[in-house]
């Protein structure tokens, strides 16, 4: 019985990690950028000059990259997720970070093109 409870105790407190109240360090893994009439590339996040690493500052509303920061403009608590949007160099980008599992997709959209990445956080 013990256990049981042990397991459902670590479960909860880490998806505290990930519910807006702590600031996150997230690492993109995976890149697709996607142009109309093409097939999308796939890539290292780095070769399509995506950050590496970016951190997530709840308090502060702000995405903060190796080069710039960038507010949050509109966030959603919701259920299973935090969605962020904000607008930098011309894109419209978004943020969905699972709640549960810190894992995040991010999206960057222009009228020219898209960028999607994938990545997990870990609390600061």
């Amino acid at each position: 019985m013990f256990a049981a409870f042990s397991c459902f105790l670590s479960t909860t407190l880490l998806a505290a990690d990930f519910d807006g109240s702590k600031p996150l360090v997230c690492a993109t893994i995976d890149a697709h950028d996607c142009d109309p009439g093409q097939i999308c590339l796939r890539a290292l996040p780095a070769e399509l000059g995506a950050p590496q690493f970016l951190r997530i500052d709840f308090a502060k509303k702000t995405v903060v990259g190796p080069v710039r920061t960038t507010p949050i403009r509109f966030m959603e608590n919701g259920q299973g997720q935090i969605v962020m949007q904000g607008i930098e160099l011309g894109y419209a980008w978004t943020i969905a970070l699972d709640k549960a599992t810190g894992s995040l997709a991010v999206t960057l959209v222009n009228r020219e093109d898209t960028l999607v990445l994938f990545g997990a956080c870990t609390p600061m």
